[in-house]
């Protein structure tokens, strides 16, 4: 009896934890669009986050795991590969789709990353995916129509819905990413804690190298921004982009992933997009229409529906979920 009311605790803490790591994750887009409105551009925006992120992330790592350094070195390869692309790639496409869509839209965009791995694995390895799978792809690629609002007519920025697509394709990358580090181990494996600090200072150097060299846009203005009807200084938001929902939330989704299963987490990691909703209606008066409400429903739940069902596909995410706190929302 005393096990099990633990293990009732045990559960009951984890998911506090990763609903929190959720919420946190999910300010990102709002206080970004917050920045832009005021003139920053998108490099420079994920600029913000990912070096003040990537500092306190790694102050924490130090004091956590003192030997994290090391670590990194040994795993150098696979820490630069998720920092340029899951974590910069993804981060300056998502602000990029952003600056063109609403918040709401550009994250549900992105989060159909793990539809792209099904059809990845199931073109390269000749595995169908379960039926259930299939039908859970179907349900959600059926409510992107009505995110998009495509049966209305709507007008769609075709250059935003660009950007949330290779935001996808860049959280897809690291289910496929994990996938192959899962396939051979090396002799230690590495601790979630290390990726997250190591990625985010890849991460932080790739996007001051691109604005800094002139490849993407950088623009930083000193102009009041406008949070929840509130005028700020600048450095309220940015400050809010690097701690809250890069540091604490990368750091509450790597506690709770650890207290609960990984599948069920990767589920509970959807509710950022409802929390990234909630928050752009709060901190920016952005709301989806009804239609797109819908439509985004119908996609979380196609995206779990997948993400029970798939056998083929579990191979891939079991990993990802082990180590990345938010499925792959926290890409971004």
């Amino acid at each position: 009896m005393l096990t099990t009311k633990s293990s009732v605790n045990h559960f009951r803490v984890g998911l506090m934890f990763a609903v929190a790591s959720a919420l946190s994750f999910g300010m990102s887009g709002p206080f970004a669009k917050a920045l832009m409105t005021a003139g920053w551009s998108p490099t420079a925006a994920v600029t913000a986050r990912l070096v003040g992120g990537a500092v306190m992330m790694a102050i924490f790592a130090s004091f956590v795991r003192p030997r994290w350094w090391a670590e990194a070195r040994r795993h150098l390869k696979t820490i630069v590969i998720y920092g340029a692309v899951p974590i910069a790639g993804a981060q300056l496409c998502y602000y990029n789709a952003v600056d063109h869509l609403s918040v709401g839209v550009a994250l549900l965009l992105e989060y159909t990353a793990p539809i792209l791995v099904v059809g990845w694995l199931w073109a390269t390895t000749g595995r169908r995916p379960t039926g259930r799978t299939l039908a859970g792809v179907a349900l959600a690629t059926a409510g992107i129509m009505l995110v998009l609002d495509v049966f209305s007519g709507a007008h769609i920025n075709a250059v935003g819905v660009i950007w949330a697509a290779g935001s996808a394709v860049c959280a897809a990358c690291y289910f496929m990413m994990s996938d192959t580090t899962a396939a051979t181990p090396d002799t230690e494996p590495l601790h979630p804690i290390t990726l997250a600090a190591g990625g985010l200072i890849v991460g932080a150097v790739t996007v001051t190298l691109l604005g800094a060299t002139g490849i993407m846009p950088f623009t930083v203005t000193s102009a009041p921004v406008t949070v929840a009807g509130f005028t700020t200084s600048w450095v309220f938001p940015a400050l809010m982009l690097a701690l809250v929902s890069t540091a604490v939330a990368y750091t509450l989704g790597i506690v709770g992933i650890a207290m609960l299963r990984p599948g069920f987490a990767s589920l509970v990691g959807l509710a950022e997009v409802l929390f990234a909703v909630l928050w752009a209606w709060l901190l920016v008066g952005e709301a989806m229409t009804p239609i797109q409400a819908i439509g985004g429903a119908v996609v979380l739940a196609g995206l779990a529906l997948a993400r029970t069902g798939d056998r083929t596909a579990a191979s891939v995410g079991s990993p990802t979920d082990d180590i990345q706190p938010t499925a792959a929302a926290s890409t971004r």
